[in-house]
């Protein structure tokens, strides 16, 4: 097995572990699960950058042939500073969480868990189609107050409290 061959394979355990805990519901795991995904990140941009030389120059040859590229070097110290702040952050997180609530895992709030189920019944009810309305303007079954006569006959029609002739006989009868 070849040095990269062995790095690609460690990079996909450490995002697979980073993502698995990640998913967990316990505040610890998640950090643990994000300094873990941190790390593959690190350890893809080295893999992209290429052979792993000094970012200026290989001390022998001296001419742009001898020099890598300095920005994944640049771009893993960047990575490396993101997720220590990440970090910080999460922490003084779990801190605050563990001070108030003596727990390291999350919790659902039954207050939170109907308002999601009242946007979903909501969101049913919006979507469902009990009539088949295709008229616009002061026209329609429950018309908009104030809308416009589309058609411009000047007069609105009810469908639904004056049984009448059809749409197609109206227009026979102009």
């Amino acid at each position: 097995m070849s040095l990269p061959f062995i790095l690609v394979l460690a990079m996909g355990v450490l995002f697979a572990c980073g993502i698995y805990l990640m998913l967990e519901r316990s505040l610890t795991r998640v950090l643990l699960g994000f300094i873990l995904l941190g790390n593959g990140v690190n350890l893809l941009i080295v893999l992209t950058a290429g052979r792993g030389s000094a970012p200026l120059t290989d001390g022998v040859d001296l001419s742009t042939v001898g020099m890598s590229d300095p920005l994944p070097q640049a771009l893993v110290l960047t990575a490396i500073v993101i997720t220590f702040a990440v970090t910080a952050f999460l922490l003084a997180m779990i801190y605050r969480s563990w001070r108030l609530v003596r727990a390291d895992s999350l919790q659902d709030d039954a207050a939170d868990l109907q308002v999601a189920i009242t946007r979903i019944i909501d969101s049913e009810a919006e979507a469902s189609t009990e009539y088949d309305d295709t008229e616009f303007g002061d026209e329609a079954e429950s018309p908009i107050v104030g809308a416009v006569d589309l058609d411009q006959d000047g007069r609105r029609v009810d469908r639904i409290t004056a049984p009448g002739p059809s749409t197609t006989e109206r227009e026979d009868d102009r």
